[in-house]
């Protein structure tokens, strides 16, 4: 049966040690519920939950969700995945094995516990998408043998595991498509556009550019996104999603290295590459879902989100 609580919850969060997750705890922490953070531990790091280890309502749990996990809580957040190219691609199976058994596991768990889950998806199952911008009920384009393959794949076999356990045994489930995110705790090297963007401007490095740059991105500062999680398993049991959450404002790659290195006074140079396989040409959300059942929509603009990102990045270089 469901535990019985009064405002104060038991929240699960796995993952909780990575970029998005220990920004969720913040918020969590401040709303005066006590956290379970697990991580393994494989790409979240023990510096961005340093400052919460006195914390009496926060417990960290070294654990890899691909085995079962026996907890008592009453809402859980499942972002326990690596989720940049370099990490996910370093080792494929395991990505996959993170995703689909990390999804059963916790999915078993919500089952007996009769508890609120929410999978934090990726605008990745949209693959290179043919329809744009996208919305939710666009079906992708995703190649599945591909070298993002276990990413994207994962992700998209881990939806159809929620949506499954929801009809098949009433889990609440609250699916999220995550487009591109960023902030303060990304990984330095995690391969990702913005954190390659700053790493190389403050070295004074070439920036590198895949293609001739054209390709588009919508960015979402990271304090936004977590506002949507919140407000998402906030919501009754119709609303399930899956529900894209990111900023529908578009950027090319060329606009985004301009700004960080105007921000940086940076004198780096723009040098291009070839692109690597697979990378979306565009990409960008229909957030029309988010805010009519969220009322939600992202508040920070690019320039301020890229100084407080960039402020980071020089106080751990």
């Amino acid at each position: 049966m469901a535990r019985i609580y009064d405002s104060r919850k038991r929240i699960l969060v796995t993952g909780g040690a990575g970029f998005l997750g220990s920004h969720l705890i913040d918020r969590l922490l401040s709303q005066g519920h006590e956290i379970i953070c697990v991580d393994n531990l494989f790409t979240g790091t023990k510096r961005n939950i340093d400052h919460l280890y006195n914390h009496p309502r926060f417990e960290f749990m070294r654990h890899d969700v691909c085995f079962p996990l026996y907890v008592e809580v009453d809402e859980i957040y499942n972002l326990a995945c690596p989720a940049s190219p370099i990490h996910y691609q370093h080792d494929p199976v395991q990505t996959t094995k993170t995703s689909v058994h990390g999804a059963i596991n916790m999915l078993g768990l919500a089952k007996r516990l009769k508890c609120k889950i929410m999978q934090a998806s990726t605008s990745e199952v949209y693959g290179d998408p043919i329809v744009h911008p996208q919305t939710e009920a666009y079906w992708g384009n995703v190649n599945p043998i591909g070298p993002r393959s276990c990413y994207d794949e994962g992700k998209r076999c881990a939806e159809t595991l929620f949506f499954d356990y929801h009809r098949q045994h009433g889990v609440g489930i609250k699916v999220a498509r995550i487009f591109n995110t960023y902030g303060p705790r990304m990984h330095l090297r995690d391969g990702r556009v913005v954190s390659n963007f700053i790493s190389q401007a403050l070295a004074g490095e070439d920036i590198t550019l895949y293609g001739d740059g054209s390709q588009t991105r919508s960015f979402c500062y990271v304090d936004d996104l977590i506002e949507a999680f919140v407000r998402l398993m906030d919501t009754d049991a119709t609303v399930t999603g899956p529900i894209n959450l990111g900023n529908p404002v578009e950027y090319t790659m060329v606009e985004l290295a301009e700004a960080v290195l105007e921000i940086t006074g940076s004198r780096s140079k723009l040098v291009r590459q070839a692109l690597p396989a697979d990378d979306p040409a565009r990409r960008r959300p229909d957030i029309s879902f988010a805010k009519e059942n969220l009322k939600w929509e992202p508040k920070v603009k690019l320039n301020d989100g890229l100084k407080k990102t960039v402020e980071y990045f020089k106080s751990i270089i």
